[in-house]
């Protein structure tokens, strides 16, 4: 079972802490994602190194990819779905924080 976050005290902690807290709550998407979706393929814990060894390319695809399994957990839902995945990559380069809201807010949705 996945975790409600409050997406305004994510942000504020994100920033009180310097972008600390926004570690954390890259981890913890990655994990909540994989669980909705059912797809295991990456760890939270890898997600993040990896992100950093290739700085920050790795974090391009994963957004887009962090798109693709909501929309595979929606479709598995009856929920209609968009093509989540471009929407992502497009604001994690403008924002990466914004997009961790939005997917935060998706995720929120499906643990109602």
């Amino acid at each position: 079972m996945i975790k409600e976050r409050n997406i305004a005290l994510s942000i504020i902690f994100s920033l009180i802490t310097c972008g600390i807290y926004g570690i954390y709550w890259f981890i913890c998407l990655t994990n909540d994602v994989n669980e909705v979706s059912g797809d295991y393929s990456i760890s939270g814990v890898l997600a993040f190194i990896l992100t950093i060894v290739t700085c920050g390319i790795y974090g391009l695809y994963w957004a887009y990819k962090m798109g693709d399994k909501l929309d595979i957990a929606k479709q598995n839902r009856g929920i209609p779905a968009s093509n989540g995945g471009i929407l992502y990559l497009i604001v994690y380069m403008l924002a990466g924080i914004i997009a961790y809201a939005l997917i935060q807010n998706e995720l929120n949705k499906l643990a109602a």
